[in-house]
């Protein structure tokens, strides 16, 4: 099939991790013999800020890194879209886009015949509700959302005519154990410190149990505040900053056990969502403590593949003993990576989104065509 993507960015991870998924279904769809074009806007604000940060040279690694993928730039002003859509079977369009470009893409799809997917993957249905309904969905065909509980809000709102869960996962031909390093440190923690949404769990979850263990422990991401930077020193913490995520495989070789730490709206509104890290950090086969999280879809194996810290103080226990005992260690490391190799590659979540695809299209056919197929 002919599939055409428009997303904020396939290049650029800065503060960006919808990048993570999309490189791997693209990756994916393509070793399946798929034709995939990728749009993102000219000057956007990730790659904006991953060039004014680090240069050519990001993009020079990334293409290296991933030879199989490009972008197609734009500029909404003067898109053809009917030219884009043109011979095209699929659109998924993501919601980190315009809402007149997502209308007008929904209604050129509608002229040309082609499926239109609407892809939602942040907390925006639950805290910016009033803006998420105002967006022109008639012409999709249904909504792909990272969660039931997002996926629920478009029904029970009447924003989509239908909408089904797909949850992000890990790209297994990139993230995967690594031979350990012979001096490791102690944790590792990877994600973006962001808008306040999460500052007081990170330093529940995170600093304070970091610098009352005494831990050899880094920090990697973007967007902290001196008064973050600050309260990192203090428990002695490294701070790395920005981390291409195909480099992240090799970092958590480099330490013993790390830490889910989801924002608060995942957290205590939108349960069962993790962030794709704990895809990833399972992938890679490192120990993971996570914050108080409920996996309501069943995602995974609570104590089995990773702990679960209800306090801060519980969080200390986890990692000490994560830390002195390799029995446990080892235990974790093998469940949450058979969970994810079981069920949570991107493999399997192409494997979803085509047999959402097979039943619209079977949904479409004539009655006597689709009694054919059965």
């Amino acid at each position: 099939m002919n599939f055409v993507l428009f997303y904020h960015s396939l290049i650029s991870d800065w503060n960006h991790g919808n990048a993570h998924f999309l490189r791997g279904i693209v990756s994916e769809l393509l070793y399946r013999g798929h034709a995939v074009e990728v749009y993102e806007p000219e000057a956007g604000w990730s790659l904006t800020n991953l060039l004014a940060e680090r240069g050519e040279g990001a993009l020079t690694d990334f293409y290296v890194t991933f030879p199989e993928l490009s972008s197609r730039f734009f500029d909404a002003a003067i898109l053809d879209l009917d030219a884009v859509l043109e011979g095209a079977d699929v659109v998924i369009v993501h919601e980190w886009n315009d809402p007149r470009l997502i209308e007008r893409l929904g209604a050129s799809a509608s002229r040309h015949g082609c499926t239109a997917l609407f892809h939602d993957t942040h907390h925006r249905s639950v805290t910016d509700a009033s803006a998420m309904g105002t967006l022109d969905l008639r012409h999709y065909d249904g909504v792909l959302a990272f969660g039931q509980a997002v996926a629920d809000q478009y029904t029970s709102h009447g924003w989509a005519a239908q909408s089904w869960v797909w949850h992000e996962a890990a790209d297994l031909r990139r993230f995967a154990p690594l031979a350990v390093a012979d001096d490791l440190a102690d944790l590792v923690w990877i994600g973006n410190w962001g808008d306040d949404e999460r500052s007081a769990e990170l330093r529940e979850y995170l600093i304070e149990p970091t610098r009352r263990l005494g831990l050899k422990a880094a920090v990697h991401g973007v967007r902290y505040p001196e008064h973050a930077l600050q309260s990192l020193r203090e428990a002695g913490i490294a701070y790395r900053g920005w981390l291409p995520n195909h480099r992240v495989p090799e970092v958590f070789a480099r330490h013993r056990c790390t830490v889910h730490v989801p924002r608060q709206t995942y957290a205590r509104q939108l349960h069962g969502i993790p962030t794709i890290r704990m895809f990833e950090a399972l992938a890679c086969g490192i120990p993971l403590v996570s914050a108080p999280w409920l996996d309501s879809e069943n995602l995974f194996r609570p104590d089995v593949d990773y702990l679960v810290a209800a306090n801060s103080n519980e969080m200390q226990r986890h990692l000490r003993a994560i830390l002195n005992d390799r029995e446990l260690a080892t235990s974790l490391v093998r469940h949450g990576l058979e969970t994810i190799q079981a069920r949570h590659s991107c493999a399997h979540r192409v494997d979803e989104l085509l047999k959402i695809l097979t039943t619209l299209q079977t949904a479409a056919l004539p009655r006597s065509a689709a009694g054919g197929l059965s």
